[in-house]
């Protein structure tokens, strides 16, 4: 057969879809014709259309040094070069062919195919632009411009240019559905993302990407129920999809099925070893279920994957806080504090204030914090003024409604606030613990709402329903909080306060209640909130908590029936070496003295005892004291003789309890809120003799109490006395500041008038 004839065959063969045949014929011509550039190219489409083209692109290299470089040659190379994983020469060709074929838009849309595989954004989406203007309206360029508008975080742009790809389109695929989706959630519109997901199943059944972004979707908007069964589809239909799982993890837990959790989470590692996202997970239900250890290994395996992860960073010095693995602290400081002021900051904020009272690298971990996670969900706009009574709304909304500190701060408050100016609403956002603290409150608050299960736009209904006036958020940045769903504005006036000792970084959070102590001059300014001061101590007490009638001995608690006992029952992940420095000097300086701890985990005596050692310390004068209820505690807190507190995180609930009780609190004020709070408990309780200005000082004070006979005596005789007088005990006088701050913030609402910081009054 001569050549013409067998280049018609070859060509033949490759219309009719018959490749090996087109092959084979193309082959046999090539040997009577090695050079001729059709030939060749007709050869490369059919491996191309074979699915071989790293073959295809050694045919075309071939037509090139036989031929020159034409525009079709170098558009088919780069193609070829782009399906052979090649991305950076394939946009070499394809721009050296864009050059030679400028008015081409299919060029100009696999040029930018080529640079968006490659990474090149910002080229690529330049690129379909282009293509854009070539051919307008062509929807396959508006798709592609979407997806590189997405890749450079611009998913606004993206969903514009979705949304005319799919109006322009004859027909919409759920590949672009799904990209539509994935960007309208990044824009926190939620519903609007699981409409885009919903329909890309519809157009596609079997589409397992789209399940598991579906279930993203739902797990932000709490139905972790749905999230689940969305998950299962996707690892149905793709069994060896580590994302899915690791999503069905987060579902589980949401669930509270956490040794299911956990094993989808191994699994998720399993199928993908490097997948950081699923080891953070894994570290947070292993710390849930109090394996700090294997948490702390989890979040460190995190960390070495993707070193600039913020959660991971936060979550890592947490745990290592909290088991005092001050070595572990150390090495992953520097890094967290860095990643605070970044924009792109997602990490924990309650583990900064730990470790900083640097207000401003707080200020930024917050405001980061808030814009990467906020989802603003529209609220109808309300009245003025629903409420037919004349009476103010009031709703407290906190996870901590049970048996934790900041609801043995609060439950009197709620108790005595004026009925007949005030209704007070709970919103619950924790588990019911069935303690005896969680039913009191059930019984304090008018209304009691478990919103614990309900998404943010729920919540909002909730708050609307209630016909809230101001809602006061109790939980700030920490464990479980709901500060976020506050994002929509469902009550006309929010406030921050009691669980979060800094600025929330929030715009959507008017004011924050301070006193003059905690926030110093000059450091206003690095707060988002409007302040307001109350005249003694910005935090409420109990007068009712429950201290044992029996105090027990101290060799039943296992301290020495001699010798001065110095305290300290915060939380391990308060102690720092800093702090430890100065306790093991002033044991050193005090001969027989002992220092009681709390026992909060299983791992942080022995690193303390450890830590002692090292500094020349006896590890048996540390003494720790197993966890016991609140009443049991409080009697055995009054055997000590100093409580020693701690920084940049003072004592807060145990400074008053400590107080309460009469023992006296010995602090050093720091810079920031958290590290000034038992300052001002000392102040309202007048032993401001008590609140020292360095670490020295501090030091200093410590070793003099605890070395003059008598010292530690008088100052104890002396807080007893102060207890019935002193503003700090006095909840009634609390109570008529607080309603006072909340009349003003109303009054202001109701004139039009932008929140603004004020002192409030003393009430005598």
């Amino acid at each position: 057969m001569n050549l013409p004839d067998l280049a018609r065959e070859a060509f033949g063969h490759y219309r009719r879809g018959d490749f090996k045949g087109a092959e084979a014929a193309a082959r046999r011509a090539l040997t009577l014709a090695p050079h001729d550039p059709n030939l060749l190219q007709l050869l490369a489409a059919v491996l191309v259309a074979q699915r071989r083209p790293g073959e295809a692109v050694d045919v075309l290299e071939r037509a090139i040094a036989a031929t020159s470089a034409t525009g079709e040659i170098l558009y088919n190379l780069g193609t070829a070069l782009a399906m052979a994983g090649r991305h950076e020469e394939a946009a070499q060709r394809l721009e050296q062919a864009c050059a030679a074929r400028p008015r081409d838009p299919d060029c100009r849309n696999n040029l930018g195919l080529a640079l968006l595989a490659a990474r090149r954004y910002a080229e690529a989406a330049a690129a379909f632009a282009r293509a854009l203007e070539l051919r307008p309206g062509w929807p396959v360029a508006h798709y592609n411009k979407g997806r590189a508008a997405a890749s450079l975080g611009r998913h606004q742009e993206a969903v514009d240019n979705y949304s005319r790809a799919i109006g322009n389109g004859t027909g919409v695929p759920a590949e672009l559905m799904l990209d539509m989706g994935y960007s309208l959630q990044e824009l926190k519109r939620t519903a609007e993302a699981l409409a885009s997901y919903e329909r890309a199943i519809a157009l596609k059944p079997a589409f397992a990407e789209a399940y598991n972004n579906r279930g993203n979707v739902l797990l932000q908007l709490k139905r972790p129920a749905e999230a689940l069964a969305s998950y299962d589809r996707a690892v149905a239909l793709k069994p060896g999809y580590a994302e899915a799982y690791n999503g069905r993890g987060i579902a589980l837990v949401q669930l509270d099925r956490a040794s299911e959790a956990l094993a989808s989470y191994d699994r998720a590692i399993a199928l993908k070893p490097d997948y950081a996202d699923a080891h953070h997970c894994r570290g947070n239900i292993l710390s849930d279920l109090r394996r700090l250890d294997e948490a702390l290994a989890s979040y460190g395996r995190a960390i070495a994957i993707r070193p600039e992860a913020s959660a991971s960073l936060a979550a890592f010095v947490y745990v290592a806080l909290g088991i005092c693995d001050w070595p572990a602290v150390e090495r992953a400081r520097a890094p967290l504090l860095e990643s605070c002021r970044r924009p792109t900051f997602t990490g924990a904020c309650f583990p900064v204030l730990a470790i900083t009272d640097d207000l401003s690298v707080q200020q930024a971990a917050a405001q980061n914090f808030v814009r990467n996670n906020a989802i603003a969900v529209a609220q109808p706009p309300r009245p003025k003024r629903a409420a037919a009574d004349g009476k103010l709304r009031i709703g407290y909304v906190s996870a901590d409604f049970k048996n934790h500190p900041v609801a043995h701060l609060i439950a009197e408050l709620i108790e005595v606030h004026d009925r007949a100016r005030f209704v007070i609403t709970g919103f619950s956002a924790g588990a019911d613990d069935r303690s005896p603290m969680r039913a009191r409150l059930g019984r304090a608050f008018d209304a009691f709402v478990d919103v614990r299960s309900m998404s943010d736009e729920r919540f909002g209904e909730a708050v609307r329903k209630a016909q809230i006036d101001i809602l006061v958020d109790l939980g700030g940045h920490t464990h479980d909080s709901r500060i976020l769903a506050l994002a929509g504005r469902p009550a006309p006036v929010q406030v921050t306060y009691l669980g979060y000792p800094a600025t929330c970084g929030a715009p959507f959070i008017d004011y924050a209640i301070v006193d003059k102590f905690v926030v110093a001059d000059g450091e206003e300014k690095l707060f988002t909130e409007q302040l307001v001061y109350l005249p003694d101590c910005y935090q409420a007490n109990d007068r009712k908590r429950p201290v044992a009638e029996r105090t027990p001995s101290r060799s039943e608690c296992g301290l020495p029936e001699g010798g001065f006992v110095f305290c300290c029952f915060n939380h391990p992940n308060k102690i720092g070496p800093h702090v430890f420095d100065v306790w093991m000097r002033i044991l050193t300086a005090v001969p027989d003295s002992v220092l009681w701890l709390l026992q909060a985990n299983a791992w942080a005596p022995g690193n303390l005892r450890r830590e002692a050692q090292a500094r020349g310390v006896d590890p048996a004068r540390l003494i720790f004291a197993p966890m016991k209820d609140l009443a049991d505690h409080l009697a055995r807190v009054r055997l000590a003789d100093l409580f020693l507190d701690t920084w940049p995180y003072n004592a807060h609930t145990t400074a008053s309890d400590a107080l309460w009780v009469g023992l006296p609190v010995l602090t050093y004020a720091g810079k920031s809120f958290a590290a000034r709070v038992a300052g001002s408990l000392l102040n309202a309780i007048r032993m401001p003799e008590l609140v020292t200005r360095s670490a020295g000082d501090y030091e200093a004070l410590a070793v003099k109490l605890a070395t003059t006979p008598g010292a530690a005596g008088a100052l104890a005789a002396k807080l007893r006395a102060n207890d019935g007088s002193a503003p700090l005990f006095d909840t009634d006088r609390f109570r008529r500041h607080i309603e006072a701050a909340y009349t003003h913030m109303w009054d202001r609402h109701q004139r039009g008038e932008k929140p603004e910081s004020f002192a409030v009054e003393p009430i005598r």
